[in-house]
């Protein structure tokens, strides 16, 4: 059959390929929707039953994390923001989240490029959004986010916090991912 169709929906069973870059518009639209409630729950603070499990790349250029979290955790992490995090804060400017969390019983301030994020949900409302992080720039031409030296940066992120919570459950987000479930 020269004509090839979907009989069940009369669309052409083979999709030509676009010239539009639809899946990097689609994954920039829920990278937007992830940021943007972020930024309401730093504001407003999260609302009965919703929580968030954020997984990012421990070593993309920027991220800013204790470095014994970096060793335990090289590549990527799964951090969990429901009752105990505080200073949660999107900056458009850099690019950037900043939350802080306990772990251990210290209190650390991640910081972390959006880029970076690979992974978000919301089981309350079993939202779950995958994300491919671009390619990072090569070192050299990567602009640092934090201006502090390395070794102050770990301080920082490391230094207890007036009235810090308890620790977080880090858990993995393999449960709560659907296949098809944003783009990826």
């Amino acid at each position: 059959m020269s004509d090839e169709r979907d009989e069940e929906n009369g669309f052409d069973a083979m999709i030509p390929e676009s010239l539009l870059p639809y899946e990097s518009w689609i994954e920039d639209a829920y990278r937007a929707v992830m940021l943007r409630a972020l930024e309401h729950v730093g504001r407003e603070g999260l609302p009965e039953g919703h929580h968030f499990y954020l997984t990012y790349r421990t070593d993309w250029p920027g991220v800013v994390m204790p470095s014994r979290l970096r060793a335990q955790y090289p590549h990527e992490i799964t951090i969990v923001l429901q009752h105990q995090f505080w200073d949660l804060k999107v900056d458009e400017d850099t690019g950037t989240i900043s939350v802080g969390l306990s772990f251990g019983g210290v209190g650390s301030i991640l910081v972390i490029p959006a880029d970076a994020v690979t992974a978000f949900a919301d089981p309350h409302v079993r939202l779950a959004l995958r994300f491919t992080p671009p390619e990072p720039a090569a070192e050299e031409d990567a602009a640092p986010v934090a201006a502090e030296p390395a070794a102050q940066a770990d301080e920082a992120a490391e230094a207890p916090a007036e009235g810090a919570p308890a620790s977080p459950q880090v858990v993995s987000l393999a449960a709560f991912r659907k296949k098809g479930s944003g783009p990826g």
